[in-house]
This record gives C-alpha cells, sequence and structure tokens, in this order.
C-alpha cells in the first residue's frame, strides 16, 4: 500500500473500547461501568489538541466514563452508543467543517472498518482483527489501552512536522 502523505490531516477519530482501553467491559454488581485509560494516550490527544487539531470519538458504548474522559481531554465531538458508524462519522467530519481527506481514524474491529476505508488514513492497534488490519494504513506496535493511540498521534505529529513545537515545551532553553 502506498504511503499517505498525512501533513494535511486535522481531524482524528478514535474509537474507544479496544483502541482507548483494552476492550475489556468491567461491570460493578449495580451494573455501572468501568473502564481503564492509558495516561499515554491521554497526554498523545492533549498534544494533538495543542497543535491546533481537531479531535472526536464515535464509539459503540454508551458510557459515563468515556464522556467524562473527553471532557477531560477537550475532545470537540463525541457520539456514543453509535451502532452504525460511518453516517455518524460523516456528520462529525462536516460538523467540524473539514473533509474525509483531511481526516484519520483509529479502530479496532469489524464495525470500524467503513470508517477506516473512508478517511485519508486509517490506523489500527496492534491488536485489532485480522480484518481490519488488512485495510490499515498503519498498524500500531502497542494494543489498545496501552500506548497505540499515542504512538499513532506522534507518527502524524512528526510526519506533519509538528512534533518539535510539542517537544519545545519540555526541553531545557540554552
Amino acid at each position: 500500500m502506498p504511503e499517505t502523505d498525512v501533513t494535511g490531516i486535522d481531524l482524528l477519530i478514535l474509537d474507544v473500547d479496544g483502541v482507548l482501553t483494552d476492550g475489556r467491559v468491567i461491570l460493578s454488581p449495580t451494573g455501572e461501568e468501568t473502564k481503564s485509560f492509558h495516561v499515554h494516550d491521554g497526554a498523545g490527544m492533549k498534544y494533538w489538541k495543542r497543535s491546533g487539531k481537531k479531535l472526536a470519538i464515535v464509539t459503540g458504548r454508551s458510557s459515563p466514563a468515556v464522556q467524562l474522559r473527553a471532557e477531560e481531554l477537550d475532545v470537540d465531538v463525541v457520539r456514543l452508543n453509535v451502532k452504525d458508524k460511518l453516517p455518524v462519522v460523516k456528520e462529525v467530519i462536516s460538523s467540524l467543517s473539514t473533509t474525509a481527506e483531511r481526516t484519520a481514524a483509529i479502530g479496532d474491529d469489524l464495525t470500524d472498518l467503513p470508517v477506516l476505508r473512508h478517511v485519508a488514513f486509517g490506523a489500527v492497534v496492534a491488536d485489532a482483527t485480522e480484518e481490519v488490519r488488512q485495510v490499515a494504513d498503519y498498524i500500531a506496535q502497542k494494543p489498545g489501552g496501552a500506548g497505540a493511540v499515542r504512538e499513532i498521534i506522534e507518527l502524524l505529529l512528526k510526519k506533519a512536522g509538528l512534533w518539535e513545537n510539542i517537544l519545545a515545551r519540555y526541553l531545557p532553553r540554552n
């Protein structure tokens, strides 16, 4: 597959379960759902936003934990409980005044296939299903919930020449 030019990507759309989490759904005896998010992924999402980019979450489940995490990380658009992702992704892209050609997405399972094929750059986590891996422009070395989102964000920012701006904030000035 030829390398995709990602320099014009201005929107990143994320799945949650299996991408921002390890895919496990933990339910308390009262039915309350908890999720575990990796801090490296959250930091990567902040770097993405700090670079002037837009961020969206489109997920098939509904979870207060996802809504809370999205608010903490200044996610522009959150769509929960989405059973057919592509129409919602098209609406999100339009609502954020961009195009599919300027959009990247990260997924892990069959419900993400239409989205990954629609956007300019479709990335998947290391433990994505085989069918999803076959259509990916990039397969992360890390699995979902273990820093894969950060890995992909760094890749996109580096290819766009924006990573040095992120580093400058943390490197000492001589």
